[in-house]
């Protein structure tokens, strides 16, 4: 099989011939690419030649968010850079225009090639409906938008939603994604951020405005979401979400649990990146901890996020070797 056609099996709870998919969804913290180049690492490097270096397959992503390169920024971190409307007005002409959608489609057409012959699947990255108002209002003020702005809050989400569809649109002609991800991050370590009442009323129009356009292309959708999601899948299923990610281990998720309660949902991610700076004991320990979730389909494996800058290049390359062994036990 080639590495699209087994990412595509994974995808529809088939087992690959030989192996699973060895992916990196995140990649890997600058942090970390440059501890690697002190301990040997090619200094020519890229981070995005990483994947053909260390014998990964490739999971391209097409980047398609909202805010252009025009857009204000924050003046730090977690700030905002609307608080009402006449502020969301002022910037419209640098988010969801015609710039972005015309580079999702020059992304999908560098991809083209390598994507039809099978050597790369591809990922479609969405701004999700609650990632793209809190990237405008800031952390802590989207929180009290929901009450204070609801009105905005739903005209903000419904313009992302026809944004994406005119993404969708453009680039399925060209390159049909072998998922669609849409980009949350609305839990943290103890749960959602949201009420489920307030996921309802705020998010799940939009998913059920654009999931459906995806699903009548035959592709599969997953919501990236940190921290326990455990409370959230429920709701993400309703709204039309095939599977999750990344399960962050350090959040309590318990991914036998998830499997036995969900049969059918998508996983990617749950391996925890935090026994990668130990010894090779504890990261063969975390593939025999997921290896029944692994044979049981559906499930591509990946560290539950970017890999950390406390793990040294050779506890990586054991890990590597790990990952392959296990890739290959699952489908035997």
């Amino acid at each position: 099989m080639n590495k699209r056609e087994r990412f595509l099996s994974v995808m529809h709870f088939k087992k690959p011939d030989d192996r699973l998919p060895m992916i990196e969804w995140a990649g890997w913290w600058d942090k970390t690419h440059h501890r690697w180049q002190r301990e040997g690492l090619p200094m020519h490097l890229q981070s995005e030649d990483l994947v053909e270096y260390f014998g990964l397959d490739d999971l391209s992503c097409i980047m398609a968010g909202g805010k252009s390169g025009k857009c204000p920024n924050p003046p730090h971190h977690g700030a905002g850079i609307i608080s009402d409307e006449a502020a969301y007005e002022k910037i419209r002409p640098f988010i969801l225009n015609d710039e972005l959608v015309e580079s999702a489609v020059y992304q999908a057409q560098q991809l083209k090639e390598k994507h039809d012959k099978g050597t790369i699947a591809v990922r479609l990255w969405l701004d999700g409906f609650f990632w793209f108002p809190r990237s405008l209002f800031g952390i802590m003020e989207h929180l009290y938008a929901f009450y204070d702005y609801p009105e905005l809050m739903h005209r903000i989400n419904n313009d992302l939603a026809d944004f994406n569809l005119r993404v969708m649109e453009a680039v399925f002609p060209i390159l049909k994604p072998d998922m669609v991800g849409y980009a949350e991050d609305m839990s943290y370590n103890n749960g959602p951020m949201l009420s489920e009442a307030m996921f309802e009323e705020f998010l799940a129009p939009y998913y059920h405005k654009t999931i459906p356009f995806i699903k009548s292309h035959g592709i599969k959708v997953l919501i990236d979401t940190d921290g326990d999601l455990t409370m959230m899948i429920p709701w993400l299923l309703r709204a039309g979400a095939d599977g999750i990610y990344p399960l962050e281990r350090q959040a309590g998720v318990d991914i036998k649990e998830i499997r036995r309660q969900f049969p059918q949902l998508l996983i990617m991610g749950a391996y925890d990146k935090m026994v990668m700076s130990k010894g090779e004991q504890e990261m063969r320990e975390e593939f025999e901890r997921l290896l029944p979730v692994m044979c049981s389909g559906g499930f591509l494996p990946s560290v539950d996020h970017q890999t950390p800058p406390e793990v040294p290049l050779e506890n990586y390359r054991i890990y590597l070797n790990l990952f392959k062994e296990y890739c290959i036990k699952a489908v035997q």
